[in-house]
């Protein structure tokens, strides 16, 4: 037996570890497995399942496009049409889609290719809501719900995946609706209810939608003890809060921590955000501690030397950084309304109004 993963990276950020652990999984009740990935570097310990899609070329002509045309998931056809030849090759037994957005894979060749194997058993773990949108990955705080019928006129054209000339959201919404429906033997899973209850609202319901929790290694995620607070220069006695994420894009809440760090007293508080990118580490306040982008080995130390893990995070369909930091013994506070809740309140955290004054009050209490 085969199964065939796909996703947009291997082995890092959230969807890839996810993808390894399925990928882990599946070897040891016996299967063949591959990963098929578009961007990225792949840890050593999985490149024994990895297969890219296309080239970093590839990948920067087809955002190149997408910016001009809106039409990100419509490009890549060289790039799919090879894999897609090797896919045949290989032929799968099941098929696990993740995110298929990331500027690596033509969605039109890939689910034509798709429907000619009904026998195929495919899975689709959606992680954000790309799949029934007509642009973004998340419309939470665009209060929009046009997904539901039909979208256009996009509120957030302007953001990932970002286009600078073109609204195309009514045909891609058009174009999506009809690759992604009438598909033999397709499951749905989410990995938690807000978003179940998303997909059963889109041109998607029709599929069986089962809830999937993302699920951590044990093994890896545990309490660890480590000179992470004397790498970081932080005192004994006062309370580390921590707030991760792969990208800290506008809806993370990164103004919010910010903010957040100023009103917190500095005698007693250190914050500290993970995973920042070069430009937000020269741009952040004395006020608080940058850690760019890191490795699991030291995310298992950050989360077991934090006191507390905050969310800020306005758009989220599930919150691994909550799960991860539980399994080492921390404690989290995060906003109502997104997943993270779920999983915060499954884990022993609590969850507050989605504003900061409510985030400092919630802290100062668990002090």
């Amino acid at each position: 037996m085969k199964l065939l993963e796909i996703n947009v990276v291997c082995g890092v950020k959230s969807t890839g570890r996810i993808a390894t652990e399925i990928a882990k999984e599946y070897e040891n009740k016996g299967y063949e497995v591959k990963i098929a990935y578009g961007r990225d570097s792949v840890p050593k310990e999985f490149q024994k399942y990895a297969v890219r899609i296309g080239s970093k070329a590839s990948v920067y002509y087809h955002a190149f496009i997408s910016r001009f045309f809106d039409n990100a998931g419509f490009v890549s056809r060289i790039a799919t049409k090879k894999f897609l030849k090797w896919a045949d090759d290989y032929n799968p037994d099941v098929l696990w889609l993740h995110n298929l957005h990331g500027y690596y894979i033509n969605i039109e060749m890939l689910f034509n290719w798709i429907k000619t194997r009904p026998n195929m058993e495919v899975r689709w773990t959606l992680h954000d809501c790309w799949a029934f949108t007509g642009h973004c990955t998340h419309f939470t705080m665009a209060g929009c719900n046009k997904w539901q019928e039909e979208c256009f006129s996009c509120p957030k054209k302007c953001d990932y995946p970002k286009s600078m000339m073109f609204d195309r959201s009514r045909k891609n919404y058009q174009k999506k609706k009809n690759l992604f429906t009438g598909v033999s033997n397709l499951t749905i899973y989410t990995p938690s209810e807000w978003l179940k209850e998303k997909v059963k609202k889109s041109f998607l319901k029709g599929y069986e939608v089962k809830v999937l929790p993302n699920t951590i290694d044990k093994n890896l995620f545990q309490y660890t003890k480590s000179d992470f607070r004397i790498r970081y220069n932080i005192a004994a006695d006062k309370k580390l809060i921590i707030s991760v994420a792969s990208s800290w894009t506008k809806s993370k809440g990164l103004d919010d921590l910010i903010e957040l760090s100023k009103m917190l007293d500095a005698e007693k508080y250190v914050v500290m955000a993970i995973g920042l990118s070069d430009k937000q580490l020269k741009s952040l306040p004395n006020t608080m501690i940058g850690v760019g982008i890191t490795g699991v080995k030291e995310l298992v130390e950050a989360y077991s030397a934090a006191d507390l893990i905050v969310s800020t995070s306005k758009e989220e369909t599930f919150g691994l950084t909550i799960l991860e930091a539980a399994a080492c013994g921390t404690r989290s506070i995060v906003y109502k309304d997104t997943a993270c809740e779920e999983v915060a309140l499954k884990n022993g955290g609590r969850a507050v109004d989605m504003d900061v004054n409510a985030l400092y009050s919630a802290i100062i209490e668990e002090s």
